[in-house]
This record gives C-alpha cells, sequence and structure tokens, in this order.
C-alpha cells in the first residue's frame, strides 16, 4: 500500500514536473525566437560593412539589403479626436536643424496629450537673428495637410466665446525637463493645459527623450521630419537650380566642413592657432559655454576636435579621390582663413558654395539667415556623396545623415576621428610611411550609409533604422511593409469622424 501510494505520488510528481518543463520550454522557444529574429536583422545589417573601398561604389547608393523607407503606421492608429485637451505652444531654438528635430518633437507631444499644436515658433534671436519664422522657411499648407491624420494644427490660439463674450486664451508657461519621458508630458504638461486651455512649453530644444519604446511614435517622428516638413517653393527651386549646375559636369560630392568658431571653441581645440586667435575662441567659449578644463593635447588624441580641412583632404585622397572630384562645401565663416584653406584647396581645387555655383540677385536674397542653412541642407541631401567632418553635436550634420539613410541609404563617408587621430599624429612627427592604408584601414570599418544598428550615442535623428524601415520580404514579422491601403483607411477614418461632428452639431 506504501508503495502504491508512494508511486501514485511519485506519478503525480511526475506529471507536474513534466508540466512545468513543458512551460519552461514555451517560454525558453519563445525568447529564442525572439533572440532569432534579433540578432538575424542585427547580423543582417552588420554584414553590410565593406571588405575593400571602391571608389564606384561609393558614387552610387549604399546597399540597402531589401530595406526601404516607411514611416506609415503598422497598427491601428485613429485619427486625432474632434475634441482636444487644448492648445500646445512651443518655441524651437538654435539653428535650422536644431529646431527641425524640435519641431518633430512637438507634433508627437501634441499627439502624446491629444493637444492641438499651434504652429510651432521659431526662435529669431538666439541663433540666426532671423525673423522669417516658420512661414518664412516652410510650406505651411503642405505640413497641416500632411499631417492631418496625426495632430490637429492651427496657426494660431482661437478666442474663446463664453456667455456671448470673447476672450483669448492665455497659455500657461513651461520649462520642460531635458529629454523628458513621455510620462512627463501625460502628467505634468496635460494637467496644467486641461487647467488653461493651452500651456506654453519654452525653450523646446531637447525636451522629450529621443528612445521610444512605441515604434508608431518613432514614425510619427520621421513623418513630420522627412514628409512634413518641406521648405518652402522659392527654397526647393534655388536648391535643386543649384543640384543640376552642379550635376550638369558630372555626380558631386558635399561636405560640411564644421571648421567654425563655435565648434572650435565648444572643443577646445586651440592651441593650432596664433596667441591672437586663441584668445577670440577663449573669449567666445567663456561666453557661450561652461568652464571646463580642456587640454588640446587630450583632445586631440581621443579625436574630439574638429578635423582641420587639410585632414579633410588626405582622407579623401587615401580613398581615391583625385584633384577632378567636384566638391560642394556647406560652411560658414572658416575660422583661420585661407592658411587652413589653402592646403585642402590644393588637393582638391574644385571647391564650390551657393554663391560660386549661382551669381543670381535670386540667390543673395534667398541665402539669407535660416534660408541659406536651408539651401545647404537640400544641396547636401541630394549630392551623390555627404562628408560630415565633425558630426557629434552638430545638428546639420547629424538630421542629414537620417534624412540621406531615409532617402535611399546615400552614401555617406564619416571619418571616425578617434581612431583617425593617432594616424594623424604620426604624419605631423614625421612618420607618414603606410598612412593611406592606415587611414582606408580604419574607414573601412565606418558606415557609409547602409541600415545599421543604433547605438548610443548615435541620435534617432541621426539614424532612425528600424523603426521608419520596412521589408517586402522579411525575416521578422514586425518589419513588413504595410498595405498600399492604409492610407485610405486613414481617409475614411477622418471623414466619417468629420461626418458624425457635424452630425452632433446639427
Amino acid at each position: 500500500m506504501r508503495r502504491q501510494h508512494g508511486r501514485n505520488v511519485g506519478g503525480s510528481g511526475f506529471k507536474g514536473m513534466v508540466a512545468k518543463l513543458s512551460i519552461a520550454a514555451a517560454v525558453l522557444l519563445i525568447c529564442t525566437l525572439s533572440l532569432f529574429f534579433s540578432a538575424s536583422r542585427t547580423s543582417n545589417v552588420q554584414s553590410n560593412f565593406r571588405r575593400e573601398i571602391r571608389l564606384e561604389e561609393l558614387w552610387t547608393n549604399a546597399d540597402s539589403d531589401g530595406w526601404r523607407p516607411s514611416s506609415t503606421p503598422r497598427s491601428h492608429w485613429h485619427p486625432p479626436p474632434s475634441k482636444s485637451n487644448g492648445y500646445l505652444r512651443v518655441r524651437c531654438n538654435g539653428g535650422l536643424n536644431q529646431q527641425r528635430t524640435a519641431i518633430s518633437n512637438a507634433v508627437l507631444a501634441a499627439r502624446i496629450m491629444n493637444a492641438t499644436l499651434v504652429l510651432p515658433e521659431l526662435d529669431a534671436n538666439s541663433f540666426w537673428h532671423d525673423e522669417s519664422g516658420f512661414h518664412g522657411i516652410y510650406d505651411v499648407e503642405h505640413f497641416i495637410q500632411t499631417l492631418r491624420f496625426d495632430v490637429k494644427i492651427v496657426e494660431s490660439i482661437p478666442e474663446n466665446e463664453k456667455n456671448g463674450k470673447k476672450k483669448k486664451i492665455k497659455a500657461f508657461q513651461l520649462r520642460p525637463p531635458r529629454d523628458a519621458p513621455i510620462s512627463w508630458y501625460t502628467t505634468d504638461a496635460l494637467k496644467k493645459m486641461k487647467e488653461h486651455g493651452a500651456i506654453y512649453l519654452t525653450p523646446f530644444s531637447h525636451r522629450l527623450a529621443e528612445e521610444i519604446d512605441d515604434p508608431e511614435y518613432q514614425r510619427l517622428r520621421c513623418r513630420v521630419n522627412y514628409h512634413a516638413l518641406r521648405f518652402k517653393p522659392n527654397i526647393m527651386k534655388l536648391s535643386e537650380s543649384i543640384v543640376d549646375k552642379l550635376r550638369a559636369q558630372g555626380p558631386f560630392m558635399s561636405i560640411h566642413l564644421r571648421f567654425e568658431m563655435d565648434m572650435l571653441s565648444f572643443a577646445g581645440c586651440f592651441d593650432i592657432f596664433t596667441p591672437e586667435e586663441q584668445k577670440i575662441l577663449k573669449k567666445y567659449r567663456e561666453e557661450n559655454f561652461a568652464p571646463k578644463k580642456l587640454v588640446y593635447n587630450e583632445r586631440r588624441a581621443i579625436g574630439k576636435c574638429p578635423l582641420t580641412p587639410e585632414e579633410v583632404g588626405l582622407i579623401l585622397r587615401a580613398l581615391g579621390f583625385d584633384n577632378s572630384t567636384r566638391i560642394y562645401l556647406a560652411a560658414g565663416e572658416l575660422f583661420g582663413g585661407d592658411r587652413f584653406m589653402n592646403p585642402f584647396r590644393s588637393l582638391f581645387p574644385r571647391l564650390e558654395n551657393h554663391s560660386s555655383v549661382d551669381h543670381s540677385e535670386e540667390l543673395v536674397e534667398n541665402t539669407r539667415g535660416l534660408a541659406g542653412s536651408a539651401v545647404d541642407y537640400m544641396v547636401c541631401l541630394l549630392s551623390d556623396i555627404f562628408m560630415p567632418t565633425y558630426d557629434g553635436p552638430s545638428n546639420f550634420a547629424n538630421n542629414l545623415l537620417g534624412h540621406r539613410l531615409y532617402y535611399g541609404f546615400r552614401t555617406t563617408i564619416r571619418p571616425d576621428r578617434k581612431a583617425l587621430a593617432p594616424i594623424f599624429i604620426d604624419r605631423e612627427n614625421g612618420r607618414m610611411t603606410g598612412f593611406n592604408e592606415a587611414v582606408r584601414k580604419v574607414m573601412l570599418k565606418t558606415n557609409f550609409g547602409e541600415p545599421h544598428k543604433r547605438v548610443s550615442p548615435e541620435s534617432f535623428y541621426t539614424n532612425s533604422w528600424p523603426e521608419c524601415f520596412c521589408q517586402t520580404a522579411p525575416k521578422n514579422p514586425a518589419d513588413k511593409c504595410p498595405p498600399n491601403y492604409v492610407l485610405s483607411v486613414m481617409h475614411n477614418e477622418l471623414n466619417k469622424q468629420a461626418t458624425d461632428t457635424n452630425s452632433t452639431k446639427a
């Protein structure tokens, strides 16, 4: 009896053990599949690094590995409700591309809070001293129309009518935390919006966290940045005219030569300049940046200094580009002048900027302040190759890298300043043997515009893969391109909502 009882207990225990093992196996299988899809996605893009650098391949788009840009929603995306929680005003500070990022974040913040977005204000004083505002740079009608499935947008806060009297709604001013999480917008900001009817977030640069778990929110950022934010027709026309003139003589490269006073002061790289020039840079740093002890040799050794124009030229020569290469320079005023520019010009004499390509009065009129930066942005976007020389804290370079990736994996040359620093230091000390080979070896490990995993500190605005890309024949179902009828469904939902709202009012 005891043995029988023991066998019964053992049998039920065995069954229980089998059940637990089955559950564990199922969990393990799910985890394995998840890791497999993640690993296969990552391994696919990692394998795109080149074994050798072929010049003719750099003049074509990078290998997409079957990926294509897509920011269309892939799950149900309801239109903005007929009644919002209030109005959202933002002031976007900084230069053109810092403002562009802020506008994308503002649209997402409005969606998160179910707010009506007031056309973002562009700071006129902190950077360009440019009064043109949103209307002077962007196509407002296109912006509002493109985002109609996402948020409601108005040009100004309307007056509130109560008891037959009209009263202007005063927005409550808030300063958002830097890289604020979504929870701040759904609690602190939303609470004030409901209390006052409108809030005014200022300043609004880097005020919403970039890394968000919801891929649909990230795709909304891409819809804003790469579809809704279209420059005004006169800027687009002028940019295309410059590109046509450049391309009439063959393919061309664009370079963002970030060897300017503000960036050199920020980096603390003074020692290569004259005492008078160092005095200017140090004064600018004291007035604009927090105090910090910076040692030039230490900064240089870890790649924290912007590349000099000559170093840029030497990298290109090591990659195989010769003096017939046509180069468009997007840059402000070069610090140090011809003393630094002449060595680069001797290597690559066919240098252009928007003023040298087009001498018309129209160009002069349309390239002042933010508009000039917008023209440079478009020419760099459409160029066959783009090379940023200091893409760390540069919003212009970072946004362009992301836009060119989304625009069809257009070739970029991104020097690894940290890895190249000892090679340049050796050259300056007379050790020049094997210089070109050493540069090529470093550059082979960089990305030339192919889809690649985003790793901190790389920004979402620099690399929106994989959220804003899809595959027609994916290994991971989450990467499948959405069907073509999605926009029609969204359009029908928006129309139905408008009809229902009108019926309710009637």
